[in-house]
């Protein structure tokens, strides 16, 4: 389930329509020194069984490099996956594996489609292709994500919200997931900006 985590990036800033019921958010765990903020999450059930997720964190670092890191494939390798680049063909289409020699289209890639943006500010998407042996791959393509970033102060609050998890067995299966992998994609970025740009480990040959 690790390639899920990198497709958990980039979701957030949906408002729920009326009869949305709230879910206390999770503990936080005890921060240590010196240590980035806590993620805040928020699960919530909306009115028609579907579920959304709400991922807060603060990023030490001012929005345009937060945004950088977030919405282009040069951004991506510093922080998420080791593969990022535009499909073939495609300026609105996100190609990213965890596998560094993934061939164009091949079974571990991952398409995210930017259906809207506002520079610096706000980006939409949804997944469009999932790696073959990725779970419930067809309930995920039916949630949309948008990414909110403002600043506070000298750094960036990053919002991230996945809305649409379907009401079925596995639209709940993905939700528990990704309430989880979405923190952790978070963590990452938080700290791509205190310890730098990620060195990934060359995979070893079969």
């Amino acid at each position: 389930m690790r390639r899920g985590l990198a497709i958990a990036a980039l979701l957030s800033l949906v408002i729920a329509p009326a009869g949305a019921q709230d879910m206390p958010a999770e503990a936080a765990a005890e921060v240590p020194a010196g240590a980035p903020p806590a993620v805040e999450v928020t699960t919530r059930t909306e009115a028609d069984g579907t579920v959304t997720l709400v991922h807060s964190a603060l990023i030490e670092a001012p929005p345009p490099e937060v945004w950088t890191a977030v919405s282009t494939p040069e951004g991506w390798v510093t922080w998420a996956v080791p593969l990022a680049r535009w499909a073939e063909g495609e300026s609105d289409v996100l190609e990213t594996s965890y596998n560094p020699d993934e061939l164009a289209g091949g079974p571990g890639a991952i398409w995210q489609q930017f259906v809207a943006r506002i520079p610096g500010r706000l980006l939409v998407f949804r997944t469009i292709k999932t790696p073959d042996d990725f779970p419930h791959g067809e309930a995920y393509k039916k949630v949309t994500g948008i990414f909110e970033l403002a600043a506070e102060g000298e750094a960036t609050r990053v919002r991230l919200t996945s809305t649409g998890f379907p009401d079925s067995e596995g639209g709940r299966m993905l939700a528990g997931f990704f309430a989880k992998g979405n923190a952790a994609t978070l963590e990452s970025l938080q700290r791509r900006f205190v310890e730098g740009a990620k060195v990934w480990a060359a995979q070893p040959t079969e």
